[in-house]
């Protein structure tokens, strides 16, 4: 059985078409959990309102559908919404979740969806393969934003920024090499249970859930389907798609620069060196950040005293330099005004696929520019990424 949890605010104009795509999926062995939520006190607020009382006609449509299973969870009507210290995208999920943890057996999967993402078809049905053949804590599925004629240019930098992330991370063979986005992710019940379930922060829920499952066990990020998420302004969380278009509107992309490849390679020298690190203190390339993040000059000492064997104590660092660790280094050893961030996707698309690229993205690639080069040349760089990206997600 598929339980998917879907968290709403202000989602009235997207539901339909959401739940059309649902309702036409090949495996129809479904039942969909809908948490709405807003903050109870914005019903007082003349502007905030409006998005509640756009919850209340999510609520209606939800309750006409007929074409399969619902259970609406309303933390939004009048004396049922959060109050002013717990709410947000990440405790609706988590909601949604939790309830379907007390219906549903151990090995039921639980998909996490959002209103304005595209599920084809076949969606629901290749996921249950990838779990049928694996057993995975979760799965990072597949994604990519289709254009909308409004804010190509943005999407696309963004898009650009994530793929050039995941790929390094995988051309290191990092364990945290997979993309956290709340509306493609999967993972089992008993997975769920495993980690104690999804921790409600305000932002970033997704990134810090499955890091929690990569703690755990394995994670998959391959999957013969793909979720197609809208590429719209949203300000309802600090992280994410939305946030990422709003903030390079301005201009400010200082959030998601391009790291150089050679501090990735600074990554997998350390991971590298963990086996030695057992045996005794070797100096790795993190080592000045590990000993600011952890406010001290031992970092390794207490896991050998913690962990007896070679294995454990490995499995011991890499949770400790988890996923978050990594980008904390990449973003320290990166000035936040980095200059020639086109020049650096340049040199690395010329160094690592220089071979395999046709002539016109060749030219592309030599010439890219991320405020000039046409949007046909940008998406042409985003759509060689994804195809260099789903070969390495098998």
């Amino acid at each position: 059985m598929n339980y998917l949890s879907l968290p709403i605010l202000n989602e009235s104009e997207n539901l339909s078409a959401l739940l059309n795509c649902i309702a036409k999926q090949e495996s129809q062995n479904f039942q969909l959990v809908v948490c709405v939520n807003n903050y109870e006190w914005w019903w007082d607020d003349k502007l905030l309102s409006e998005q509640c009382k756009d919850n209340q006609n999510s609520i209606d449509i939800l309750k006409e559908e007929k074409r399969f299973k619902i259970t609406v969870i309303d933390k939004s009507s009048p004396t049922k919404g959060w109050n002013k210290k717990k709410g947000g995208v990440g405790r609706a999920r988590k909601t949604a979740m939790d309830f379907i943890v007390t219906i549903a057996h151990d090995k039921d999967l639980i998909l996490s969806i959002d209103a304005d993402t595209y599920y084809p078809p076949n969606y629901l049905k290749e996921i249950n393969k990838v779990f049928g053949d694996k057993k995975l804590m979760g799965l990072a599925v597949p994604y990519y934003h289709p254009l909308d004629g409004k804010n190509d240019r943005l999407i696309l930098r963004y898009e650009i920024y994530m793929r050039y992330f995941l790929l390094n991370m995988l051309r290191v063979n990092n364990p945290y090499a997979y993309t956290a986005l709340g509306s493609a992710m999967a993972f089992p019940v008993w997975a769920y249970k495993k980690v104690g379930g999804m921790t409600p922060v305000m932002s970033g829920e997704d990134f810090y859930f499955l890091q929690k499952l990569k703690k755990s066990g394995e994670l998959g990020i391959w999957a013969n389907t793909v979720a197609y998420p809208s590429p719209r302004f949203s300000d309802r969380v600090n992280f994410g798609t939305g946030p990422a278009l709003i903030k390079g509107e301005s201009g400010d992309w200082d959030s998601y620069p391009f790291y150089k490849p050679d501090l990735f390679m600074k990554v997998e020298q350390t991971f590298s060196e963990f086996p030695s690190l057992f045996l005794n203190d070797v100096e790795t390339p993190m080592d000045s950040f590990l000993k600011t993040q952890f406010r001290g000059e031992n970092i390794w000492k207490p896991l050998r005293e913690n962990y007896k064997d070679t294995d454990n104590f490995v499995k011991a660092c890499i949770n400790k330099v988890d996923g978050l660790r990594i980008l904390q280094f990449l973003k320290s050893n990166t000035s936040e005004k980095q200059e020639s961030i086109s020049l650096v996707l340049s040199d690395y698309l010329l160094k690592y696929f220089g071979e395999a690229m046709e002539s016109e993205l060749n030219r592309i690639a030599r010439n890219i520019d991320f405020e000039d080069s046409s949007i046909d040349d940008l998406n042409f760089i985003r759509n060689f990424l994804f195809e260099k990206e789903m070969e390495q997600r098998v």
